[in-house]
C-alpha cells in the first residue's frame, strides 16, 4: 500500500503529532523539536521557497553540518517540487563550487560555520542567523499541501565524494526513494525506536535512515558530527535503540575502552553497518561491547539505494562476514570478466531506487545496462546457500604480477591476526611485479607484533602473491568526507615511505671520526 506521494512528506499525520521527532545534540544545549514543529518548519520552507518564484525542478543546495533545520529544509524543498542538493561541507572550495554550478542551485542553505565556503553569487539562506539571511524569518509560516510528485520526477542529486575525478551528480527520484522507505517499514511499526544518526546528512547512509525514522514516526537522536565519546555519551543519555554507521565510525567507537566499560549501552536493539567493508575482528568486537544487540553487515549504494540484501527465505542463519541474501523485491546477478553471470563477478542490480542517471555529464558511460540493471562496480562471492559477500571495489583492484588483488580480501586475512584491529592494504608501484601491496595496521590496545610477524601470517595463512611487501604501524587511519578509510591518502603515503626508505638505502654511511686506543690511531672509515 503506497502511503506517501512526495518524499519530503514522510510525517505520519494520523500519528500523536506532540511526539519527539528530533533531539537535536548540536550546540550549547540539546533542543528538542515535535513532529508537530518539524512539520511546521517544514511547510515554512515550501512556503518561502514557492514565494521567492522558483520553477518547479528548480535546485536548492544544502552546505551544513547535522542539524534539525537541515532535515527541515530538505523535505520544504522537496514538498515544493524542487530539488535537495546536499553538499558535502567537507569538500574544498573549488569542488562546492564547482557542485552549486553543475546542479544549478538557485539558492542555498547553510549554517554559520559553513556561511564562508558558500558560492559567491548564491544567495543564502543560514540556519541560526540573525539579519537579511536569517532562515527563522526566512520562514512563511502557514498550511501546505505536499505537491504529489509525477512519474520519475527528480527529488534529490547526491553528489558522489569525486575521489577518483569529478564528483557526479546522482539523480535520485520521489518514486524510487518513496519505495525505499516503504520497503524498509514492510508493515512494521518501528515508532518505539530512538535512531541515532551521527554520520553526515548529506550522504546517503544518514539521509535514508532520517526519511525511514520519520516515516516511522520513530525519534531521531541527532549528533551535528561524529565523536566517538559524544556518541556513545548519547547513546547512554537518549537510550537509543537503533545505531547505524560505517565502519570506521564504530571502530573508533571501540577504541574508546575504558568509557565503554563505565557506560551502559544496554538500550541498543540493533546495529547496520554499511558504505564499507566489515572486519570480522571488527564485528567480534562489536558482539563483545554489544552482546545483546541485532548486528546487520550491510550493503547499499548511492545510485541504487540501501534495499539489496535481506535474510534467507528459509530462515537459515547469516554468515558473519555475509551482507545477505538476496531481496526478494531486487533482481540480483554476478558478471564476470568474460560478461557471464556466475557465482563471482561485479554485482548488478534492478529495482524502483535505481537512480535516473547522472545530472550533466553525457561525457561518461552510462553504468545502466540495456535490461535496466545498475553495474555496481563491486565485486561479490555467493555460496551454496545464495548468501553473498563483498570482496572489493572494481577500483580498488589492482594487479601483481599477474595476479588480481582485491584488498578486502587481504584485510580479512590481516585482522584475523590476534595484534591487529584494523588492516588497509594498498599498492605500490613495482618494476616487476606492475604494482604490489602494503598494509597500514592498527593495533589491538595491549597487543604487540612486529612487520615480520604480519607478513609471515599473511604467508602462512594467503596466497604469496597478496602478502604486504611493506607493513606500518600507525595509531588512526585517515578518513574521508563520508568517513570512509581514505585509500587515496595512503596510497600517497605508501608511496613517499617507500622512496624514503630507498633513499636511506642508497645514502653512503656517514665517516665515523677516528678513535685512539693502545695500538695507536685507529679508523673505521666507510667504502
Amino acid at each position: 500500500m503506497i502511503l506517501f506521494t512526495n518524499l519530503g512528506d514522510l510525517i505520519r499525520r494520523d500519528r500523536d503529532q506532540s511526539k519527539l521527532a528530533i533531539i537535536d545534540l548540536g550546540g550549547e544545549a540539546e533542543r528538542y523539536f515535535t513532529y508537530a514543529d518539524l512539520d511546521a518548519m517544514t511547510r515554512g520552507v515550501a512556503r518561502a521557497l514557492l514565494a521567492r518564484g522558483f520553477a518547479r525542478g528548480d535546485r536548492i543546495a544544502i552546505l551544513s553540518a547535522n542539524r534539525t533545520e537541515f532535515i527541515a529544509a530538505c523535505y520544504g524543498i522537496m514538498r515544493a517540487g524542487f530539488v535537495a542538493v546536499p553538499i558535502n561541507y567537507r569538500f574544498p572550495a573549488d569542488t562546492i563550487d564547482f557542485i552549486a554550478r553543475d546542479a544549478g542551485a538557485r539558492l542555498v542553505f547553510c549554517d554559520p560555520a559553513r556561511r564562508a565556503q558558500c558560492p559567491g553569487g548564491l544567495p543564502a539562506m543560514c540556519f541560526g542567523a540573525n539579519g537579511a539571511e536569517s532562515f527563522a524569518d526566512f520562514l512563511d509560516p502557514g498550511p501546505f499541501d505536499a505537491l504529489p510528485a509525477q512519474p520519475d520526477e527528480p527529488a534529490m542529486f547526491l553528489y558522489t565524494s569525486g575521489s577518483t575525478g569529478i564528483p557526479k551528480g546522482v539523480v535520485l527520484s520521489h518514486q524510487g526513494h518513496i519505495w525505499v522507505v516503504e520497503t524498509r517499514l514492510d508493515g512494521q511499526d518501528q515508532s518505539r525506536h530512538r535512531f541515532l544518526i551521527a554520520a553526515p546528512l548529506y550522504h546517503m547512509n544518514a539521509l535514508a535512515l532520517a526519511k525511514l525514522a520519520c516515516a516511522a514516526h520513530a525519534t531521531i537522536v541527532l549528533q551535528p558530527q561524529f565523536s566517538a565519546p559524544a556518541y556513545i555519551a548519547a547513546i547512554a543519555r537518549h537510550r537509543c535503540t537503533w545505531l547505524t554507521a560505517v565502519p570506521p565510525m564504530i571502530a573508533m567507537m571501540l577504541r574508546e575502552q575504558d568509557l565503554l566499560a563505565r557506560t551502559d549501552l544496554s538500550s541498543v536493539e540493533f546495529v547496520r553497518m554499511g558504505s564499507a567493508p566489515v572486519s570480522q575482528s571488527l564485528m567480534a568486537a562489536l558482539r563483545r561491547a554489544l552482546p545483546a544487540a541485532k548486528i546487520t553487515n550491510a550493503y547499499g549504494t548511492t545510485e541504487a539505494g540501501p534495499v539489496v540484501f535481506g535474510p534467507h527465505p528459509d530462515g537459515l542463519p547469516q554468515p558473519e562476514m555475509s551482507v545477505g541474501y538476496p531481496h526478494p523485491k531486487v533482481s540480483l546477478r554476478l558478471v564476470d570478466d568474460s560478461g557471464r553471470i556466475s557465482d563471482q563477478g561485479v554485482l548488478e542490480m534492478k529495482c524502483p531506487a535505481v537512480m535516473l542517471g547522472y545530472h550533466n555529464r553525457p561525457d561518461l558511460p552510462s553504468p545502466i545496462t540495456a535490461d535496466s540493471f545498475y553495474r555496481t562496480g563491486d565485486v561479490f562471492r555467493r555460496d551454496a546457500d545464495g548468501f553473498h559477500y563483498f570482496l572489493g571495489r572494481t577500483d580498488d583492484m589492482f594487479v601483481s604480477g599477474g595476479e588480481n588483488i582485491y584488498p578486502g580480501d587481504v584485510e580479512r586475512m590481516l585482522e584475523r591476526h590476534p595484534a591487529v584491529a584494523q588492516a588497509c592494504v594498498v599498492p605500490i608501484d613495482d618494476d616487476i611485479k606492475g604494482q604490489k601491496p602494503v598494509a597500514f595496521i592498527i593495533a589491538k590496545a595491549g597487543n604487540k607484533a612486529d612487520a615480520e610477524e604480519i607478513k609471515r601470517f599473511a604467508l602462512a595463512h594467503a596466497p604469496a602473491y597478496q602478502h604486504p611487501r611493506f607493513v606500518w604501524f600507525v595509531d588512526q587511519l585517515p578518513l574521508s568526507t563520508t568517513n570512509k578509510i581514505d585509500r587515496a591518502a595512503l596510497k600517497r603515503e605508501a608511496a613517499e615511505r617507500v622512496a624514503a626508505s630507498a633513499a636511506s638505502l642508497q645514502s653512503p654511511p656517514p665517516l665515523a671520526l677516528p678513535t685512539r686506543g693502545r695500538g695507536g690511531v685507529r679508523g673505521n672509515v666507510g667504502p
